[in-house]
């Protein structure tokens, strides 16, 4: 792979062990290759108001809330990234709008394991 990649991970409040999640996400990644410059998380159901919606998307276009997607296209911008890695599985409309956002490819971590 060779990539410099940001990882994004998305979490419900529910999910307690996201650090590990991150953490294995990000060693699955360095064994293929690619140097991690940088990682974002977001956790739905944390707030008060999020509790409801936790096991949802903030946006089904994007995954993550629009705050969230200009931090992360910061980061990538910053870091001179590659690529987006994103722990969740991302359908094709997603990957589209988020490449298009973020100014880099945004890929699924689950497609880069299953190829390789």
């Amino acid at each position: 792979m060779g990539a410099d990649v940001v990882v994004v991970g998305y979490f419900s409040a529910k999910e307690k062990d996201f650090v590990t999640l991150m953490n294995t996400a990000a060693t699955g990644l360095a064994v293929r290759g690619a140097r991690v410059v940088g990682q974002i998380v977001q956790r739905r159901g944390v707030s008060d108001g999020g509790v409801q919606k936790m096991a949802l998307p903030f946006s089904s276009r994007t995954l993550l809330s629009h705050g969230k997607v200009l931090d992360v296209a910061e980061a990538c911008e910053r870091a001179d990234a590659d690529a987006a890695v994103f722990v969740a599985a991302l359908s094709g409309r997603q990957q589209r709008a988020l490449t298009a956002l973020l100014g880099c490819p945004a890929v699924s971590l689950p497609e880069i394991l299953a190829a390789g």
